[in-house]
């Protein structure tokens, strides 16, 4: 008895773009929209976003039920923090602000069972079948269908990107180009050249050490990315949505509203 096969991490092994969007609304609707409109998964993010493990476990089961699927964005701290969303049968997990080869290190530690890591083992929730999977199935499932992803988004970790992508366990380097250039003092000029580099280099690194690489875009360059070598590619975030669209039914409105002055 075994679980289904992640669709995303099939789509990824067979060089297929995966497009993704942030949930900063850790709810179930949001969720079951994005996988309506057709998104491969979903991002829902504990690094930024105040949200207990419930919302996240309700989010995992929406996108479920509707046929897509669950990156958790994880705070750090404990492995705990690490293995959780694992456990509640998320896709992936990413790990923010990875600084070094012994910092990815320790994250594939915690992150893989046996022969690759030393994942905490418990098999009593839902990744593991709440038992009914055999251990070895498990470990073969787990090291296999789930994601271990780490963030490129700081010069430290930009310089020690080659011990990174070495370390076995680490399936996927997310660069992210916004805290990188904060990194650099750059916030401000997102375009600047340094910041193009890095996106460019971060994809070919992952490429030539056997890893995935994502990075967040848009609409109009996510063509672009994947020939770039990006294979995961976030597109938008729901407060970005909400936002655009509620600004624009104002802005309607206002106008309306100075006609009627007339």
């Amino acid at each position: 008895m075994i679980q289904k096969n992640s669709k995303i991490v099939e789509k990824l092994r067979n060089d297929e773009l995966v497009v993704c969007t942030k949930l900063n609304i850790t709810d179930a609707i949001p969720a079951e929209i994005a996988a309506y409109a057709g998104f491969d998964c979903v991002w829902v993010d504990m690094e930024h976003v105040p949200v207990d493990y419930s919302q996240i476990r309700n989010v995992i089961l929406a996108a479920k039920a509707r046929g897509t699927e669950t990156i958790v964005r994880t705070p750090r701290g404990a492995y705990s923090n690490l293995i959780r969303p694992l456990e509640m049968d998320a896709e992936a997990i990413m790990v923010p602000h990875v600084m070094s080869g012994k910092d990815a290190e320790e994250v594939a530690y915690y992150t893989k069972f046996y022969p690759i890591g030393r994942r905490p083992l418990d098999g009593g929730n839902s990744d593991g079948m709440y038992c009914l999977m055999d251990l070895p199935e498990y470990f073969k499932y787990s090291n296999e269908q789930k994601l271990t992803i780490v963030q490129i988004e700081d010069i430290e970790a930009y310089e020690q990107i080659e011990e990174i992508a070495s370390v076995p366990g680490i399936d996927m380097l997310f660069f992210g180009p916004a805290d990188f250039a904060h990194s650099l003092g750059l916030a401000h000029d997102m375009g600047n050249k340094k910041i193009c580099e890095a996106r460019k280099r971060v994809a070919e690194v992952a490429r030539r050490h056997g890893k995935l690489a994502g990075t967040v875009g848009n609409k109009a360059n996510v063509g672009e990315l994947y020939n770039m070598g990006y294979r995961l590619v976030n597109v938008g975030a729901d407060v970005i949505a909400l936002g655009n669209y509620y600004t624009d039914i104002i802005k309607t409105i206002d106008e309306v509203k100075k006609s009627l002055k007339g």
